[in-house]
């Protein structure tokens, strides 16, 4: 009895774990078989990452939670659940957050239900210019944020050309139309930046569908429509969740955008509101501790439930 609890004490567990470090460690540096010599070549390979994954992402993350639980303004010292507090309680911050989802939410569902048929498109048919259309589908991914708001005031502002032509034909005051800097402008420039990164996500998923089973069922009498409803939806279904998801997240980052467009605060542009005058780090790092917590387990529960192959 004596020689199991022995066994299963700590220090035993501990002694074993370092054992197998130990060994993995020695695998890796002289491999016999040639499992071990793969090994190898996949600890070299994902080993650079995995530096900078330490040092540029966990290691300033677990400062953030440290930040926002610090009971000093700008050291990391205590404990404190005060901005914690101050973020669920306060109507103040959950508008914000309330803001962050429906906007996203919004823009993700629009911008994945323009980039279904851009990519039905891409690579279905035989498309004049194909390459060009191509390279302006995925131009907005290489536009900051702020650049893109700033085409949206071009458009849609109360100097836009849209605004101009449309107050032209309506007899209207292009005050009375111009939407750029409000909620519909917002709206707008999100799905221009997002539609890119779904159409790219559904063009790998449309290279993988089956065209014998789309060419069999036209040859039994289905309809374009009907085809694309009974077969090819089906195959793609994860593909438009992988988009979906993608997309989300996108939306949820988006900030250089309302650095313009600031008619709606959302989580993004609060927090940059936190580090600005006044410098409420805490609350700021409670905010940025809560906006990884989501997003990872969003992305987690998103794949553990569906088949999309996005990674976390």
């Amino acid at each position: 009895m004596s020689d199991r609890h022995a066994e299963n004490s700590p220090h035993s567990t501990l002694r074993a774990l370092t054992a197998r470090v130990v060994g993995a460690f020695e695998t890796v540096a002289n491999p016999v078989t040639e499992r071990e010599r793969e090994s190898r070549r996949i600890v070299a390979l994902c080993a650079p990452f995995a530096v900078l994954l330490l040092v540029a992402g966990l290691y300033p993350l677990s400062e953030v939670v440290r930040i926002s639980v610090s009971t000093a303004q700008y050291r990391s010292v205590g404990f404190s659940l005060d901005a914690y507090a101050t973020l669920f309680g306060d109507p103040y911050y959950r508008q914000v957050a309330f803001n962050s989802l429906w906007l996203t939410t919004g823009t993700t569902l629009v911008s994945v239900g323009l980039a279904v048929p851009i990519a039905h498109a891409l690579e279905k048919y035989d498309l004049p210019g194909e390459d060009l259309l191509v390279t302006l589908v995925s131009f907005p991914i290489s536009l900051p944020g702020i650049v893109a708001a700033f085409m949206i005031l071009v458009l849609f502002g109360n100097n836009g050309v849209v605004t101009a032509l449309a107050a032209t034909l309506t007899g209207s005051r292009p005050t009375d139309l111009a939407f750029a800097v409000s909620v519909p402008g917002l709206f707008v420039a999100f799905v221009y930046s997002m539609v890119p990164r779904a159409t790219l996500i559904l063009r790998g998923t449309y290279a993988e569908v089956d065209s014998a089973a789309e060419e069999a069922a036209q040859a039994l009498g289905a309809t374009p429509f009907e085809t694309f409803r009974h077969v090819t939806l089906p195959q793609i279904r994860p593909g438009i969740t992988g988009a979906l998801i993608l997309t989300f997240r996108t939306g949820l980052a988006i900030f250089g955008t309302l650095v313009v467009i600031q008619t709606l605060v959302v989580w993004t542009l609060q927090l940059s509101r936190e580090l600005g005058v006044g410098y409420d780090v805490q609350v700021a790092g409670a905010m940025a501790t809560v906006y990884f917590a989501f997003t990872f387990l969003f992305t987690v529960f998103g794949l553990r439930y569906t088949s999309a192959e996005v990674g976390i």
